[in-house]
């Protein structure tokens, strides 16, 4: 009864962890077009904060005679907006490097342990670089 196991253990290893095969060329330029217009979106969101944050330092310099509340609010308001810019900066490198590991042939490959991704882990985080063991077992650290 061990060698049915065994068998269906070897089946599943060769299985892409996260769902399915590995994806078509039109799957691939569909991800590609989605991740593209992420980028072209972020950008224009990293402009308006930091045309924003921008906005706010200078009016922060205005800001003599403020109370305490006042100052406190703009300081909340700037690091918002600063820690909004972080995220969108972010997320604008992960979308660069998953365009970089598409066009050296690396995309949709494991960082970590250098299984196949899943098609349908990749559709649904286009930016994922790891396979779901490896991404559980990085979560739980």
């Amino acid at each position: 009864m061990a060698a049915p196991r065994k068998s269906a253990a070897k089946k599943a290893a060769s299985k892409p962890a996260g769902g399915g095969k590995s994806l078509s060329a039109k799957e691939l330029a569909a991800l590609r077009a989605e991740i593209e217009e992420d980028i072209a979106q972020l950008e224009a969101e990293i402009e308006a904060a930091e045309a924003d944050l921008l906005a706010m330092l200078q009016e922060g310099a205005d800001g003599a005679g403020d109370d305490q509340a006042d100052a406190g609010a703009k300081t909340y308001e700037r690091e918002q907006e600063i820690s909004l810019a972080n995220n969108a900066r972010e997320l604008l490198d992960q979308n660069r490097r998953a365009l970089e590991r598409m066009d050296d042939g690396s995309y949709g490959i494991c960082e970590n342990c250098g299984n196949p991704i899943g098609k349908l882990r990749l559709q649904a985080a286009p930016r994922a670089t790891l396979c779901m063991p490896c991404k559980t077992k990085q979560e739980r650290r």
